[in-house]
């Protein structure tokens, strides 16, 4: 591995917020690409309106990315005790905030490393039975209603996620929704090669892919709607005429007050301690952690 001298490395990281700011760009774009488009709604259609949803505690309870991980590690992927190792690590890391612009680096090149080499079929074939498995019973109903309204009323509806797009795909056509927007990952002769096209589907670069889909389809954002329950969503946010705080984080559900943006809370006291590890594990998931597990795991020189 090549070092950079210490001069080189300040000059990196002084760098990076403008690299970061063309990454998000890249995702975007890239996402808003793969993104597969639905046939219109069948009651007459509105053509310039859309809605956009998140997620992870939006619209499923918990993080999508742990229960396709869990869903791998029950295939012998990794380990279940990888996993829960590395989540409790990650989570503590990421609610501490100390991620440096190296320790992002490695974020970004490790996020997809545990698919890759693998086969998209084979993927696109675990993530139809993992959803069944492990993420249907977990959809917020109260949230699936939302989104229904908007396809009765003839809008799109669209799923913005970390996810990896392959997945998001196929919640999204299981909800019976339009498309998704999700984390691209590069991919050569039908297999995974673990990078990221671009930059994960978070903060700026949902906002971006969102840009660049309204662009392709018409969409006039003045009169999109976008939900979410993080104030990292916030650049998506922000971009559309309405917003919805949808089970806020403590400091979404601030800025939902102080803006006055509808607030809709799904959860109850048992079904939040139901909920409570993966909950947790989605701040250290949704990033797209999960491949520093498999990073450990290579450091480690133990079979893959």
């Amino acid at each position: 591995m090549v070092r950079l001298p210490s001069r080189g490395r300040r000059a990196a990281r002084l760098g990076s917020a403008a690299d970061e700011e063309t990454r998000a760009h890249v995702a975007g774009a890239a996402s808003a690409a793969a993104a597969e488009v639905a046939a219109p709604p069948a009651v007459q259609p509105d053509p310039t309106a859309a809605a956009f949803f998140d997620v992870d505690n939006t619209m499923m309870m918990g993080a999508s990315l742990f229960w396709f991980a869990r869903g791998l590690a029950a295939r012998k992927f990794f380990t279940t005790r990888d996993l829960a190792s590395f989540v409790w690590q990650q989570a503590k890391f990421r609610i501490a905030g100390n991620e440096s612009a190296d320790d992002m680096h490695t974020i970004r090149e490790n996020a997809l490393a545990f698919v890759a080499g693998r086969e998209v079929a084979e993927i696109v074939q675990h993530s139809e039975e993992i959803y069944d498995e492990l993420m249907a019973d977990r959809i917020w109903s109260g949230t699936r209603v939302l989104a229904q309204q908007h396809l009765d009323a003839g809008q799109r509806v669209w799923l913005v996620t970390a996810t990896p797009i392959e997945l998001a795909g196929i919640i999204a056509h299981r909800l019976g929704l339009t498309g998704a927007l999700g984390t691209v990952s590069e991919i050569k002769d039908g297999h995974y090669t673990g990078r990221l096209v671009g930059e994960l589907m978070h903060g700026e670069a949902k906002a971006e892919a969102v840009l660049a889909l309204a662009e392709r389809e018409g969409l006039d954002l003045s009169r999109c709607t976008a939900y979410s329950d993080s104030a990292n969503d916030l650049p998506m946010l922000s971009l559309v005429g309405n917003a919805v705080a949808v089970n806020p984080d403590t400091e979404l559900r601030a800025i939902a007050k102080a803006r006055g943006w509808p607030i809709r809370d799904f959860r109850t006291g048992r079904k939040a301690a139901k909920i409570g590890v993966p909950t947790v594990a989605a701040a250290a998931l949704s990033g797209g952690l999960v491949g520093g597990a498999l990073a450990l795991r290579r450091r480690q020189r133990w079979p893959f």
